[in-house]
């Protein structure tokens, strides 16, 4: 061998006697029960219509969609998810290849794309197509859902932040520099410009194109540069022409947030949310979004990413949704008290569906110091007859009117304001009348209770179905399920950071995590002889 032949870009000229050592059928090399195979099974009885769709011309010299579907599939479940890593791994690894079906590897791009402007215009019905087929093998039950939320990073810088509150704070601001300017150029030019004290964007625009008439007429020259004077009517409307554009950049951001308090700069569906950095809960805001899981037997069946930091206005979009596209309907909705509100118990009513939704005093009631605190409606006697409370001193708090209120969701709610009269001697008032906020003192203030009677019956009723035989396996198998997926994902598949920007980028991605966890899933039920198990049966005691 000659030296200067290290020097060539085709390696093989480097070797004198090179010969293919691998056997040329690449299935020979992989194992009867490797999970890449039942992927691939898997993937072939899909029809993937939506996503070819997306596809003007399909080229028969590439990797088909449905090969590259595959691809990013088998990398989440083996948690690969650069592009440029996929990339290597089709030249590279045997069971990329035996997926490729001797197609060459596309390139990291052709990865990304596949992702961003294909799979995320139909991760929704991808989705739901892989949770028919588990539907149909008999793997999910159909009848009860877990649904539990976490939160994940978005691929955003953390100091990319806008808050509403500042955003609001510095249009005020700019609004009174607004004015005196206002004011001014009608007492300097003899405007009439403000109509009933109003003004807006449009009234600047109005009051710019009035100022460039004045300069046109008068055929005043603007100057720039060290040195030369600026007339009056030049500085105002350079003026004039900074506020219209903060105005506009102000309007913006607020559009952008439109009800939730912040947004990131770089990836404005991301939300800026209070992440659990550590066991200690040690954390800060950073961008992210609200990944909500629903799961059947240990499988994750639906999804959805929502900007909202918590979860109580997030089930029901998370239903509605979960119905449009699944071809069977949910019986069961188990849930934990992060989800529990008023609007919730009746939604899921009317929708002829069960809340197992564990209260939001469930775990704090069961201690001593709340069950022995006279100042909550809880542990007051309650006459239905009457519609009456009693507390510890014996006085009786009446019903004196119902107010009406609105929740952040437009929900309005009925509230009976219940009132008691006889508390000025009463020797328990300061543990039965709590808050410092109030202006009035002590001594004159009495005892009131704000009861939404609604909240309170499905309160009652979804504690009854917790608390039996069966919805105490329930609430085991949604931490177990729910809890359980989120577990693997963050840990088992080490992903914590979303690597796209945008909503249908990030559900997009989310959908590959979550079909890649199916077939784990399935995968580790197959051999285990485990199949067709729905619930984890609840621990005998003796």
């Amino acid at each position: 061998m000659r030296l200067n032949q290290l020097l060539q870009k085709d390696y093989t000229t480097s070797s004198l006697y090179y010969q293919i050592k691998l056997p040329l059928d690449l299935e020979i090399l992989i194992p009867a029960d490797d999970p890449v195979r039942l992927l691939s099974a898997f993937v072939e009885g899909m029809e993937l219509r939506e996503l070819y769709k997306t596809y003007g011309k399909v080229k028969k010299n590439q990797a088909s969609p449905k090969q590259l579907f595959k691809i990013i599939i088998y990398a989440s479940m083996n948690r690969i998810y650069s592009s440029r890593d996929i990339e290597t791994a089709c030249r590279r690894d045997v069971n990329f290849m035996y997926l490729l079906e001797g197609k060459p590897a596309p390139d990291h791009a052709t990865i990304a794309r596949f992702i961003s402007l294909h799979l995320s215009q139909c991760s929704k019905e991808t989705m739901a197509e892989v949770t028919g087929i588990l539907y149909e093998l008999g793997e999910i039950s159909g009848k009860s859902i877990f649904i539990d939320g976490t939160k994940i990073e978005s691929v955003a810088n953390k100091y990319t932040f806008v808050w509403k509150k500042a955003v609001t704070k510095s249009m005020a601001k700019l609004f009174d520099k607004i004015s005196e300017l206002v004011s001014e150029c009608e007492t300097l030019y003899g405007l009439k410009i403000v109509y009933r004290n109003e003004i807006s964007l449009h009234t600047l625009k109005r009051m710019r194109k009035q100022l460039y008439k004045i300069k046109n007429e008068e055929q005043i020259a603007f100057v720039h540069g060290i040195g030369k004077r600026k007339t009056p009517l030049q500085k105002s409307i350079e003026t004039l022409e900074t506020y219209i554009e903060k105005l506009k950049e102000y309007t913006k951001k607020i559009h952008v947030c439109g009800e939730r308090n912040s947004y990131s700069k770089t990836d404005p569906d991301a939300t800026f949310m209070r992440m659990k950095e550590d066991a200690m809960m040690n954390g800060q805001l950073k961008p992210a979004y609200n990944l909500q899981h629903g799961v059947d037997s240990a499988y994750i069946t639906w999804l959805a990413i929502s900007e909202r930091p918590t979860d109580t206005r997030t089930l029901i979009p998370f239903l509605k949704e979960m119905e449009e596209y699944l071809a069977f309907k949910y019986k069961e909705i188990v849930a934990d008290a992060g989800y529990e509100s008023e609007e919730n118990y009746l939604f899921i009513e009317e929708n002829e569906q069960l809340a197992f939704i564990k209260p939001q005093n469930y775990e704090i009631s069961k201690t001593r110091k709340y069950r022995q605190d006279i100042s909550r409606m809880e542990n007051m006697d309650y006459n239905a007859d009457n519609d009456t409370y009693c507390c510890r001193n014996g006085q009786i708090l009446t019903a004196r009117y119902e107010k009406k209120e609105k929740t952040a969701s437009g929900y309005k709610r009925t509230v009976t304001v219940y009132q008691c009269n006889h508390c000025k001697d009463c020797p328990f008032k300061t543990e039965c009348i709590r808050g410092n906020n109030c202006k009035t003192p002590m001594e004159e203030r009495q005892k009131v209770l704000y009861v939404s009677k609604v909240m309170k019956q499905k309160r009652l009723e979804t504690l009854e179905r917790i608390t039996s035989d069966y919805g105490t396996q329930l609430r085991m198998n949604r931490s177990i399920q729910a809890e359980g997926s989120f577990a693997v994902i963050k840990e088992d598949m080490d992903f914590r950071r979303y690597l796209y920007r945008g909503k249908e980028n990030v559900t997009a991605q989310s959908i590959i995590l979550a079909i890649g966890y199916n077939i784990n899933k399935l995968h580790h039920k197959i051999q285990s002889e485990r199949t067709g198990q729905h619930l984890f049966s609840l621990k005998k005691t003796a």
